[in-house]
């Protein structure tokens, strides 16, 4: 796949955009209220007072499935972190570790924010997550330990982020 078709329907941002304000709702958050407290049946995330979170399930809780297990269930990525370059292969180890430590830090105060997965593929290592300020926030991550090139292309018609960074 050549990196036009890769960037296709993409735009260069640069690092200091902060958040990136969406154009068009996501299609895996829910279209109305949830009932409160709604329960996800396959993480055991919580949604209360409006948000999902990391509690204790009521007994009459609702059972639903929240966004994000729902995105790793479709492989339906909103976060690309492509990492490249002699640097990652002499020192990959330490990097994933910086990446799950990551993660698990953003994960506990935003159970929707997850990895859904990792591949290593001819000397790159693809990170796919389930929500795109998860993967700004690795890629922001790796920069300040590492620095190293870092670029963000976003795609505001599918809510997509592919974060590329080469040392």
């Amino acid at each position: 796949m050549s990196q036009a078709t890769l960037t296709e329907g993409f735009r260069k941002i640069s690092r200091h955009d902060g958040l990136f304000k969406e154009r068009v709702h996501d299609a895996y958050k829910a279209k109305g209220k949830l009932h409160e407290p709604s329960a996800c049946s396959q993480c055991g995330a919580v949604f209360h007072k409006g948000r999902w979170q990391w509690m204790e399930a009521p007994a009459d809780v609702h059972r639903t499935i929240c966004p994000a297990c729902h995105r790793i269930h479709d492989e339906f990525p909103a976060g690309f972190v492509s990492l490249k370059g002699g640097f990652l292969s002499a020192h990959r180890d330490e990097i994933m570790h910086l990446v799950r430590n990551h993660e698990k830090q953003e994960r506990e105060q935003h159970p929707l924010n997850r990895i859904m997965a990792v591949e290593d593929k001819d000397g790159t290592t693809l990170v796919t997550t389930t929500d795109i300020h998860l993967a700004r926030g690795i890629g922001e991550a790796i920069h300040h330990a590492y620095q190293g090139d870092l670029e963000y292309h976003y795609n505001p018609e599918q809510n997509l982020l592919r974060v590329s960074w080469m040392r």
